[in-house]
């Protein structure tokens, strides 16, 4: 296995990202005990609405324009990043002053704590669009060695930050405040990682280019997030602020390990593709071996939920383990349906990606809202079966479609 490893390019960066998401996921899980000690599940609630909502407005940002510059030939190279360049600092400002407008609106209707929330995590924005180009560039060359060791610092700090404020200050601030804090350590170290400075002499992209791509990007990378965060809007919304906390707490440890190991995954798999000679041959590889390193430890984690749950969040936490088990298994149908998607847009076919992920976020939403009212549990389970049924059936069709196209074309 180390002699593999050693060999594999595509195995060593996804080790490396993978070993970034573990910094964050052991990290992110002094939060979770931490915060199951010192808040209460209304406090946690409120601030679950709030990165919800911050997260559904953050999506926003994937407008496919550092997937243009990943897979530009040489000769188009400085045009793009200076297209990029110029639509990072329009999009990111127009973004800061859509979160604060949304803040304004949750202030008027009578929360203010989730308007501050909100208003806070908006500053993240002003400090992304000055980083966005170096790290499309620092990916396109391959130094994800590099930039996962920044993700992981990023997000390690912030969690870290959370655990000192929730010991010491718990309030639902202790969940936002750090993701703020840790925005302006992610673009100094983006910046030195890979030196990039505008150069008008060489000219600019046509709006074009980036908009016939990016349009689907965008809308597959909103209805994404909007599938992961919707359902616990939902519930917040027909169960309250406790059942909410007591879901984003179960929902946290169950898909954790799935959401940040197809993170992982997607972020390494484009640029591979990108850079293979048969993509096909190149996605069969790494997705094969994303499964065989993924499987064995879903499986683990969900047939020792029972035991950590309860050790980890305390004795009042016991009862969501079965919910925890369930979702641990979301995992494999999320990474398959990761790697069909990263291939249709590396392929230059993001608009099957958009159309296949605005049915995936339809069907879960609804089986949300019509399983809440039978419990969590319920949930859980429509999301594993609802999930599972639609992404594999679209890697199923995609894939042999792909196959037959590429056939034809050799």
């Amino acid at each position: 296995m180390t002699r593999f490893f050693a060999g594999n390019r595509f195995a060593q960066q996804l080790l490396s990202y993978a070993a970034s998401e573990a910094a964050g996921k052991i990290t992110r899980l002094l939060v979770v005990v931490v915060i199951a000690r010192t808040m209460d599940p209304a406090a946690i609630g409120v601030a679950a609405a709030a990165l919800a909502a911050g997260d559904l407005l953050k999506a926003l940002t994937e407008n496919g324009a550092g997937q243009r510059i990943i897979a530009s030939p040489e000769n188009e190279l400085e045009q793009r990043c200076n297209t990029a360049r110029w639509i990072f600092r329009w999009w990111c400002g127009g973004l800061f002053l859509l979160q604060i407008s949304v803040a304004g609106l949750c202030a008027l209707m009578g929360q203010p704590t989730l308007a501050a929330l909100l208003a806070l995590l908006a500053a993240e924005y002003l400090f992304m669009p000055a980083g966005l180009v170096q790290a499309a560039l620092a990916m396109r060359e391959g130094r994800l060695h590099q930039t996962a060791a920044i993700a992981g610092a990023q997000v390690a700090g912030a969690n870290i930050a959370t655990v000192i404020l929730a010991l010491f200050w718990p309030s639902p601030l202790a969940l936002v405040l750090p993701r703020v804090i840790a925005a302006p350590i992610w673009l100094v170290l983006m910046r030195r990682l890979r030196p990039w400075r505008a150069d008008e002499k060489y000219g600019f992209a046509p709006l074009r280019d980036f908009m016939t791509y990016g349009w689907a990007v965008l809308g597959t990378e909103v209805v994404r997030v909007l599938r992961m965060q919707a359902d616990k809007l939902i519930v917040g919304a027909m169960l309250g602020a406790e059942s909410l906390g007591i879901y984003f707490m179960a929902f946290n440890a169950g898909l954790g390990l799935a959401t940040s190991f197809t993170q992982a995954f997607s972020v390494v798999l484009f640029p591979y593709l990108c850079a293979a000679g048969d993509r096909l041959a190149a996605l069969r590889g790494g997705l094969g071996l994303s499964l065989v390193v993924l499987t064995p430890v879903v499986a683990l984690q969900a047939a020792l939920a029972p035991f950590y749950v309860p050790v980890l969040l305390g004795d009042g936490w016991q009862d969501i383990a079965p919910v925890v088990s369930i979702l641990c298994f979301a995992a494999l149908p999320s990474v398959i349906w990761s790697a069909v998607a990263g291939w249709l847009r590396a392929s230059e076919r993001p608009a099957e990606e958009f159309a296949v992920s605005v049915l995936i976020a339809v069907a879960l939403m609804l089986n949300t809202a019509v399983l809440t009212p039978l419990g969590l549990t319920a949930v859980a389970t429509g999301y594993l079966v609802t999930s599972a049924v639609i992404m594999l059936g679209a890697a199923f069709y995609y894939v042999p479609t792909g196959f037959r196209t590429h056939q034809r074309r050799s």
